[in-house]
């Protein structure tokens, strides 16, 4: 956390640079007034990169338009509807709105955007009042009416007006409480938390894109678990990700067994470090996360209670993945993300076999087979070592050692055999030419045997593939 002093003197950094000097300029010489607003204000106190530039005016849409455009090299309007137009200044990015009012009706999941009149009304109709600090431009004023220099200071996440209007007028803003919480590291204020607990239910007002949208910030955020504690606590979780709070599964004193909530955020966590110290995934990573995150969702539906005190959950990676694909469908997210987080689920205890037994070259050519892309592999490799969260050390140890041995043995058989692209020695052209067949189901079958053979034996060559495939096919039609 910066001091007041400091802050200022970064934000009069920041107005001093090429893009918001020349919009200042502009704005003033316009006869129009410009403010610096929100996170990038915020962060110049919380001593945070300045990434996004954005700014509020109390100029129309179509006159921003007309500023705007002498002064940049891009600029779009897609957001004019409420009031926000896009542009490229001195190769930085900013986005520029006109001063908001907006009310809700209440039922409705938009706003009715109502163009406002002053900077400071613009600023109480915020979300938090940390994010409800301004910098008038160019003379350099701070403005903060809701105390948020106050609450920066504090670490603490406070609405500007009562909770119950904030999070009332937009009911996603209770997710973006969370979200906040973890990525900034501050606690919430007590009436605000309190009013997250009786106002869950109106997080049905959003819509799923929206929801997906604030969930994946949080996932993507460096320490998401804080934030998905609130959403769990306060029941927000059990209306838009139900299957998180199902895994606090209920213990009793004679069926004992590992709290899968807590399991699941500590895989969670321990993935983003794996995620981080790997290095080979662009980070943060969506897939990995939501794999984590989800990786057990199936335990509750399969839980049973053995003879002696047991619990079990068979087949969970199946049913885990089954639910995967259709939460995250209803959220909304692209088909890509939905198949890839199924298959890490699916395939999350593959591992746990090869330190039950020693695995052949075959059984490691087919892990990485059906972990699919080089991308899948590493994110399954960063999930089995995540999923290792024993206190018992020899036991982990053991597993580490176990896994780097698997991660040594694809990398010498990715180096004798292009084990990334396994595929038959014989293509489908070459197959019906060998077999003297015709395009069909018969194709798709000797394919499939000789792949098979591959996984099984290694490469053999093209005329080792032909005499076996003939052999398979005489011994088919005998």
């Amino acid at each position: 956390m910066q001091s007041v002093a400091e802050a200022l003197v970064r934000l009069g950094e920041l107005a001093g640079s090429p893009t918001v000097s020349t919009l200042a300029n502009a704005f003033e010489a316009a006869g129009h007034e410009l403010a610096l607003v929100g996170g990038p204000v915020r962060d110049a106190f919380l001593g945070r990169p300045v990434h996004d530039l954005d700014f509020t005016t109390d100029a129309s849409p179509d006159r921003i338009l007309e500023i705007v455009k002498p002064i940049s090299d891009a600029h779009w309007d897609i957001g004019r509807a409420f009031g926000t137009i896009g542009a490229r200044v001195a190769g930085e990015t900013v986005e520029i709105t006109t001063y908001r009012a907006d009310s809700y009706d209440g039922e409705s999941r938009k706003p009715e955007v109502v163009f406002g009149d002053s900077l400071e009304g613009d600023l109480v109709r915020r979300d938090f009042t940390v994010n409800s600090l301004a910098l008038r431009l160019p003379k350099l004023e701070l403005v903060d009416p809701s105390g948020g220099v106050e609450d920066l200071l504090a670490r603490t996440l406070r609405t500007p007006s009562r909770p119950e209007v904030s999070f009332g007028d937009d009911p996603l803003r209770m997710l973006r409480a969370a979200r906040f919480a973890a990525q900034l590291g501050f606690s919430l204020e007590e009436g605000t938390r309190a009013a997250l607990d009786e106002l869950a239910p109106q997080i049905d007002r959003i819509s799923a894109e929206r929801v997906r949208d604030e969930l994946s910030k949080l996932l993507l955020a460096d320490a998401p678990v804080p934030g998905l504690r609130i959403l769990v606590d306060s029941g927000l979780a059990q209306r838009v990700l139900p299957e998180l709070p199902a895994l606090r599964l209920e213990r009793d004193e004679h069926h004992r067994h590992k709290d899968v909530y807590e399991h699941s955020l500590k895989v969670l966590d321990q993935a983003i470090d794996y995620e981080v110290a790997r290095g080979r995934l662009d980070s943060p990573d969506l897939v990995v996360r939501l794999a984590a995150l989800l990786h057990d969702i199936g335990k509750p539906a399969t839980r049973r209670l053995e003879p002696g005190g047991a619990v079990s959950f068979y087949h969970h990676d199946v049913v885990g993945a089954k639910l995967a694909k259709k939460r995250l469908r209803e959220l909304r997210f692209d088909n890509d993300t939905i198949a890839q987080v199924a298959r890490l689920i699916e395939l999350h205890l593959r591992f746990f076999g090869y330190t039950d037994a020693s695995w052949t070259d075959s059984a490691v050519r087919r892990y990485v087979r059906d972990a699919g892309s080089d991308e899948q592999l590493e994110r399954l490799h960063i999930l089995s070592r995540a999923d290792v969260t024993t206190r018992n050390r020899r036991k982990a140890d053991m597993l580490a050692f176990a896994y780097d041995d698997l991660e040594q043995r694809i990398a010498e058989l990715a180096e004798q055999e292009e084990l990334a692209a396994v595929r038959p020695e014989l293509d489908g052209e070459q197959i019906m030419a060998v077999l003297g067949i015709r395009p069909g189901r018969e194709v798709g079958e000797a394919y499939k045997f000789l792949l098979e053979l591959r996984l099984d034996e290694g490469p053999i060559g093209e005329d080792a593939a032909r005499e076996r495939l003939l052999a398979w096919w005489a011994a088919r039609g005998a």
